[in-house]
């Protein structure tokens, strides 16, 4: 029966299109709906893009729908994150061991080849510029408005599912359903995008292979690799306050600001003043929501069930998780849709949960630890014991480099925040960590 087999994707964004494809290969019908025009026909536009870093469960996502090669393409490895101090000195700093890296991914590089991958099955049909205007949470139907001919278009599925992002129509819908759990935090700070162009002749002006990190305290620059010879550059700063935005009036506004605080990206950055008034900034928001379906026939993927902020670079990773484990358990269940959806439902959102605190903690540790020697020795001495005891895994490694529970990382992450408070205040620590017996016996006392 075709409507059977017919399902809606709301939103063709990077869960979205990724869905699409999990889909149209287990054999369904998938009508996608989309708001913005088609990246495919007019190509891709800067502006508000914060690279991604793609780590482990990304992969993991894009493996499992038969993509990865096509992926691999478009990703830059940082095995690292590289510090600049005022001074413009360095510190590298590995994120894991030999061999491991997270990718550098543009995220418009991304949709478009997700799109395109989409947009080569048969099943698979998409329908640009069709905002979500109604959902019917009564019936089936669905209504979105072309927004060429402003016309109404409803149609109706068994299953809908919204990757319609942080601001989710859908989602929408189903908060003003009763004893539906909602709340929103944004940040007090917001961020820009900026860009080091390629060096002249082309080739990257700082090394590609790092995610560099300007941490001042209260605010810090990013900078991830573009294939290209770019960087994209994202300035994380408060919207009000001694140090903000509102104080970043016009160009010699910015050009001092950059003088004083990042003097050595100031030199890889011509068209800086440009670049500041062109982007928007924009505002960071962490969302959660409960529950995330409907009826067992309506189910919200990715940020429009768990939007986080960018700081574990964890947000596209979470969402191709959600795809990962909803096709598991596609197997799992026989494709029993009405017991899939409110099982993921609830033994995903303490996951959600779990990834929200560990991005606003991670936020802490990038601009303010990152130039702290005492959590560079934590880093070093967690490296060390991981050596010695290989079934010892940072928290860093737990979320980055392997595919544990979020839910389970943060618990042990707050054992190990633990752990390390006392390794850190033994005494003259900073001189003897190597030959120190004591963090030997703390550490087996510890981790059993």
């Amino acid at each position: 029966d075709f409507m059977q087999n017919k399902t809606i994707v709301v939103g063709a964004g990077l869960v979205g299109s990724l869905w699409a494809v999990f889909l149209a290969r287990r054999g369904y019908q998938v009508e996608v709906y989309e708001r913005r025009p088609d990246m495919r026909a007019k190509g891709y536009m800067g502006g508000r893009s914060i690279n991604l870093a793609m780590s482990e469960r990304g992969w993991a996502a894009v493996e499992k729908a038969g993509i990865r090669p096509e992926i691999e393409k478009v990703a830059i490895p940082m095995p690292g994150r590289m510090m600049h101090a005022i001074s413009g000195d360095t510190t590298y700093q590995p994120y894991g061991k030999e061999g491991q890296a997270i990718y550098s991914v543009s995220r418009g590089g991304l949709n478009l080849e997700l799109l395109r991958i989409a947009g080569q099955f048969p099943n698979v049909s998409f329908h640009f510029e069709h905002r979500c205007a109604d959902v019917d949470l009564n019936s089936e139907k669905i209504t979105f408005e072309n927004m060429q001919s402003g016309e109404m278009v409803t149609t109706e599925a068994p299953l809908i599912f919204a990757t319609d992002g942080a601001f989710s129509a859908v989602r929408y819908a189903m908060q003003r359903t009763d004893r539906f759990d909602y709340r929103q935090k944004y940040l007090d700070h917001g961020y820009k995008e900026l860009t080091i162009p390629p060096a002249e002749g082309g080739g990257h002006r700082i090394p590609p292979n790092a995610l560099h990190i300007w941490p001042r305290g209260n605010f810090m620059l990013i900078a991830l690799p573009n294939a290209d010879g770019s960087f994209t550059c994202t300035l994380f700063l408060p919207f009000e306050g001694e140090v903000s935005f509102e104080h970043l009036k016009n160009q010699a506004d910015v050009k001092a600001f950059f003088q004083r605080y990042f003097p050595d990206a100031l030199a890889l950055m011509p068209n800086l003043e440009t670049d500041f008034f062109t982007n928007p900034t924009s505002s960071l928001i962490t969302l959660q929501c409960s529950p995330w379906q409907w009826q067992n026939r309506i189910l919200l993927l990715g940020d429009a069930a768990h939007a986080i902020v960018p700081f574990y670079g964890q947000g596209m990773n979470a969402g191709f998780e959600d795809c990962t484990i909803l096709d598991a358990m596609h197997d799992e269940y026989g494709g029993d849709w009405s017991k899939m959806i409110p099982d993921f439902s609830n033994r995903r959102k303490p996951d959600g949960d779990a990834i929200a605190e560990l991005a606003l903690r991670n936020f802490i540790e990038m601009r303010d630890l990152v130039a702290d020697p005492m959590f560079l020795l934590r880093k070093k001495i967690a490296a060390a014991l991981h050596e010695k005891h290989p079934s010892f895994l940072p928290s860093y490694s737990l979320v980055t480099f392997s595919n544990t529970p979020y839910s389970s990382a943060i618990a042990e992450d707050d054992r190990q925040n633990a752990f390390f408070q006392k390794v850190l205040t033994l005494e003259g620590i900073e001189q003897n960590w190597e030959t120190n017996g004591e963090v030997e016996r703390l550490f087996r006392e510890w981790y059993g």
